[in-house]
């Protein structure tokens, strides 16, 4: 679709927001189901609230304003919204039903498709989330080994056997933090320390924005096998957008388990866990991992959709042809202005961020004021660049032309040291911090 996004003269517009908050408000603790989704995201007082409808690769909210998305519903958009052949195939679909009393065809036929497409994949359980699937991962591997530790790196989840690893930790028992550990990122150093014999599975983001170093995702594979420790790929990000068959197609790296969501069915709730079939099948008997809505159709039917069209267009090229012009322009732009010692957009070009040094002043009140000035110009942006196959060259020239008019105006306001009094608004918040060093400190481990 073509971009029909211009700039503004005013900021947005977001009465009917505003009252759907306090609404919520006075009913809802807190006000949103994803926290990455929520008030706290975007720059308070200034930023709209609540979406209405979606269309390609841009959103209205309920005040009827217009943004190009680079949210993408916080990673499940990989298509774009409305999505004619995803859409016909949920609205066929639904003709014949949703859930029913017992498996449906789809089950298979989704199955087979993914042994084929993902290395691992030798079985492949299908859930609903992305959480569902990792604690599934970490149960069958704690069950296969008869071990009891789990090492983990990255962000895998609301369940106990991970949060209790951040800060956000509470009704959590120390029983149960203790079993788990965390490692950091390109530091294979960080993981021996904690790798030990009680150890079941190492869970990990094959990256994030970092791209592996010195062979890291090679060495931790190895340091795996050598102690009998299954390896799971948490490819909630990478699945099906930096490879069709994810990181592990990539990096030429096959697990012992991998668990995908998101990207795969364009916006409907479905997750994968992929594996040995040794360890899978443990879940025949010794494992218990099923729920109501692990056979609901019309995601089942959203998912063979969405990855016959990945496969037929190569959408991850897209995925990346795309981001990188958005990688590139917003890193020239800054270095035009001399503004590079403060700011860089980096990551894999399917997935980038734009980060902010504290040298520059507080990088969330940096943050919420480029956020409001690109609302002003019609870009829903929270620092990163989600790509989806709809993001137009159109989209692209728009995004890059609002950097250009945004980034001399927080050069003027860090020159000023006036960041703050820019804001028309509250700053974003952090959603939760990683307590990057609890698991060295727990000697037990």
């Amino acid at each position: 679709m073509p971009n029909t996004v211009s700039f503004n003269e005013n900021y947005p517009d977001i009465t009917q927001s505003d009252a759907l908050y306090a609404r919520a408000s006075r009913i809802m603790t807190p006000v949103t189901q994803t926290l990455a989704k929520g008030p706290g995201q975007y720059t308070k007082g200034v930023s709209p609230k609540y979406v209405k409808r979606g269309q390609g690769s841009h959103i209205w909210d309920v005040d009827g304003n217009e943004f190009i998305d680079f949210q993408m519903g916080i990673g499940p958009i990989s298509l774009g919204y409305a999505y004619p052949r995803v859409d016909d195939a949920i609205r066929a679909q639904l003709q014949d039903g949703i859930t029913f009393s017992m498996m449906h065809e789809l089950e298979v036929q989704l199955s087979e498709l993914i042994h084929e497409i993902i290395p691992n994949a030798e079985s492949i359980r299908i859930s609903k989330t992305g959480a569902d699937v990792c604690s599934a991962a970490v149960r069958v591997s704690r069950a296969f080994t008869g071990r009891t530790k789990v090492l983990c790196c990255g962000y895998h989840g609301w369940h106990d056997w991970y949060i209790g690893t951040t800060s956000r930790d509470k009704g959590i028992p120390q029983e149960i933090k203790d079993l788990t550990g965390a490692f950091d990122y390109n530091n294979l150093d960080s993981l021996k320390a904690l790798l030990d014999e009680d150890v079941a599975c190492v869970i990990l983001e094959p990256f994030i924005f970092d791209a592996p170093k010195d062979n890291f995702l090679h060495e931790v594979a190895r340091l795996c096998k050598e102690n009998g420790t299954l390896l799971i790929f948490d490819e909630m990000w990478t699945g099906f957008r930096v490879a069709v068959g994810g990181a592990q197609e990539y990096f030429g790296i096959t697990p012992d388990l991998a668990v995908y969501s998101k990207a795969f069915a364009n916006g409907m709730p479905i997750a994968l866990l992929t594996g040995r079939r040794d360890v899978m099948e443990l879940f025949e008997q010794d494992v218990f991992f099923f729920t109501t809505f692990g056979g609901e159709a019309l995601s089942m039917a959203a998912a063979m959709a969405t990855i016959a069209e990945m496969r037929e267009k190569n959408v991850p090229a897209r995925l990346a042809e795309q981001g990188k012009k958005l990688k590139d322009g917003y890193n020239e732009i800054a270095a035009d202005l001399g503004l590079s010692q403060y700011t860089k957009c980096y990551g894999y070009d399917c997935r980038t961020i734009v980060i902010f040094d504290a040298s520059a002043g507080n990088p969330l009140e940096i943050k919420a004021f480029v956020q409001q000035e690109l609302f002003k110009r019609g870009i829903l942006w929270g620092g990163f660049h989600n790509m989806c196959f709809s993001h137009t060259d159109e989209d692209v020239a728009h995004t890059l032309a609002a950097y250009r008019e945004v980034l001399p105006l927080l050069k003027e306001a860090i020159e000023a040291k006036d960041v703050t009094a820019r804001l028309l608004g509250e700053p974003v918040e952090a959603v939760f911090r990683k307590v990057t060093n609890a698991a060295p400190a727990k000697a037990k481990l």
